[in-house]
């Protein structure tokens, strides 16, 4: 009798014992590495979610802010190609009117010309990358490596603004790993990299529109610095750009255009 009331009691004080945020948290980014279950995604969701994408990458309100996490991605992407080649990372800065510098140090100009051209196609890149690991069960993965990676990068944060953004950021991927059930990440992560995929293309314009109409500003932009890295025109550069965020829409797509290639043959059979 003693030891039933003894263990009904370990049950009662195991079942209230406080949780500890972080731990689950952990828990969550460790399990996050497993494969889900491929989500079934229909083609009115794929309307949907185009229709979101374009929604916060377009308009000047909403662009406002989910601007900023194009602006973290094009950065990170700089400090990661440097960090690949061997080269020293001095920091990273980010502003809320979506600029941001990334201070690397090199012996060598090609490990330099490498990590420069590594901003703009970035977003596209980890769009495209979100978009296939949403459709093929790794959405749980992507959101784990994407919050471990962002908080990385606050070591390399030099200014108040850059620790608000990548803050910010870190908590809203932070509640996708907490709150959000690893069946419908899936959903978040195809939604997410079809957004980063507009916003490539939004920043390319962008871009385009400073060498064609602002060019005092040519001095803060990667392709003119990467001419003056290698003589090789600005054009050429921005043409490379829109070759790697073309060929990441590609890959991207073809998931999308099945599932919407089926959608509308049902439809077609029922009208």
């Amino acid at each position: 009798m003693i030891d039933d009331i003894s263990r009904e009691l370990g049950t009662v004080l195991t079942l209230a014992a406080p949780v500890n945020p972080a731990e689950t948290w952990w828990d969550r980014i460790l399990a996050g590495f497993t494969h889900a279950p491929s989500p079934q995604v229909t083609g009115t969701e794929l309307a949907v979610v185009i229709l979101l994408a374009v929604a916060v990458s377009l308009p000047r309100a909403s662009w406002r802010y989910f601007g900023l996490l194009a602006t973290v991605t094009h950065e990170l992407g700089h400090a990661f190609a440097a960090l690949m080649t061997g080269q020293r990372l001095g920091g990273i800065r980010l502003s809320l009117d979506h600029s941001g510098t990334t201070t690397t140090y090199s012996r060598g100009g090609l490990p330099a010309v490498w990590s420069t051209f590594w901003g703009y196609p970035v977003p596209a890149v980890v769009g495209s990358v979100m978009v296939w690991c949403g459709f093929n069960g790794w959405g749980p993965a992507a959101i784990s490596v994407g919050t471990l990676v962002l908080l990385a990068s606050v070591v390399f944060l030099r200014n108040g603004i850059g620790l608000l953004i990548t803050a910010a950021t870190v908590l809203a991927a932070s509640l996708l790993v907490l709150f959000v059930p690893a069946e419908f990440n899936g959903h978040v992560m195809i939604a997410l990299g079809l957004a980063l995929l507009v916003a490539a293309v939004r920043d390319l314009g962008k871009l385009a529109n400073v060498h064609l109409r602002h060019r005092h500003r040519m001095p803060t932009s990667d392709a003119y610095l990467l001419y003056r890295a290698t003589k090789v025109p600005a054009v050429i550069w921005i043409a490379a750009f829109a070759a790697v965020v073309a060929g990441s829409w590609w890959v991207a797509w073809q998931p999308v255009a099945e599932v919407l290639a089926v959608a509308f043959a049902q439809a077609a059979r029922t009208a």
